[in-house]
């Protein structure tokens, strides 16, 4: 074996090397080993597919012994969607498919895409545990504290409800290039983005949680991963189904539809344009392969098997587009987005 030609060397070496001469008695294999290591996959977007596009990532360049590196960002739905429009990114992350603003900004540039569905997701309104009053909620008690009117006047648990007590009404909630955002607001106010501003609001659901854990009257809205990987220090309310059941959030319920309408599925969208690099292709095969173990491990709810092979087969027949109309929707439930990818 060459000296740097050894796996570790290549992956530590092979950015600093990129514009010297080869070693050995091949340049082009030394070259094509240089380029190999600098190969960058870069993935956006959404807070909440972040744990399992971060899995999927670490999972594929240990189990490969890959030199191809997998960045993972963290600028919202939104955020990964103008980005993978204007191809700064392979793989954008969105916690809800594409609108239609979006599909135009990428048919602008030029820009392609796949839509390949990956988990589903429990939105899970959570409060301090030290909140004793609050056993389950309704949309419009959800509506009464998040609606934009309430901006500025209803700040206090009993103006929700009379029978709560007379105490500060903090909350916190994903910022507005949040998918999660759109989603949440779509379902409680019944347009998308229409919100109250005067909330503590991120990107990063990690200052979501720890506002909820550090405020004893705090409720906050996020991804169910972000919930399960701290249920011992806040408490998930129940919420009010259309059938009047109040219902916890869990992979079961997620799975069954009785949690609605705060379940959603979530997505990758990756530049078709990027597909043609060998490293990606062999990323997104990983990613639909192994995605539905780590989808389970990071806390939300794999998609069932078939699921996975109608989005491998899409993603072998290279079938562009979105199955959705690019405008928001609720209440989609697993067996309705199998029935939609099943006729592509």
């Amino acid at each position: 074996m060459k000296p740097w030609s050894h796996p570790l060397i290549v992956a530590l070496s092979g950015l600093l090397l990129a514009g010297l001469g080869g070693c050995g008695r091949d340049g082009n294999e030394a070259g094509a080993s240089r380029a190999s290591a600098a190969a960058v996959i870069r993935m956006d977007g959404s807070s909440t597919v972040f744990p399992i596009a971060e899995a999927v990532a670490e999972e594929y360049q240990l189990s490969r012994r890959s030199p191809v590196r997998v960045t993972v960002g963290l600028s919202g739905t939104g955020g990964g969607f103008k980005k993978l429009c204007r191809g700064e990114i392979d793989v954008a992350n969105a916690s809800r498919p594409i609108l239609e603003s979006e599909m135009e900004a990428c048919r602008q540039s030029g820009v392609t895409y796949l839509e390949l569905p990956v988990a589903f997701d429990a939105i899970t309104v959570a409060v301090n545990p030290a909140n004793d009053w609050v056993e389950s909620l309704t949309i419009e008690d959800l509506r009464i504290m998040w609606a934009p009117e309430s901006q500025g006047k209803v700040l206090r648990w009993n103006q929700v409800r009379p029978e709560w007590p007379d105490a500060p009404l903090q909350l916190f909630g994903p910022g507005a290039d949040s998918g999660t955002f759109d989603y949440f607001t779509e379902a409680v106010v019944r347009k998308a983005k229409a919100s109250r501003g005067d909330f503590t609001a991120s990107e990063d659901d990690n200052v979501l949680v720890q506002g909820v854990e550090n405020n004893r009257t705090a409720l906050g809205y996020f991804g169910y991963a972000y919930y399960a990987a701290h249920q011992q220090r806040m408490r998930a309310v129940p919420i009010v189904n259309s059938n009047g059941d109040a219902v916890r959030p869990s992979p079961e319920t997620v799975a069954n539809g009785t949690y609605e309408p705060l379940s959603r599925p979530l997505f990758i969208y990756v530049n078709a344009a990027s597909v043609e690099r060998p490293e990606v292709r062999e990323f997104v095969e990983f990613y639909l392969d192994e995605g539905a173990t780590l989808v389970g491990e990071v806390g939300y709810v794999p998609l069932p098997a078939h699921a996975y092979e109608m989005a491998r087969e899409r993603f072998a027949d290279r079938t562009l587009g979105s199955v959705f109309g690019g405008v928001p929707e609720v209440g989609v439930t697993v067996e309705e987005l199998l029935a939609r990818e099943s006729k592509l």
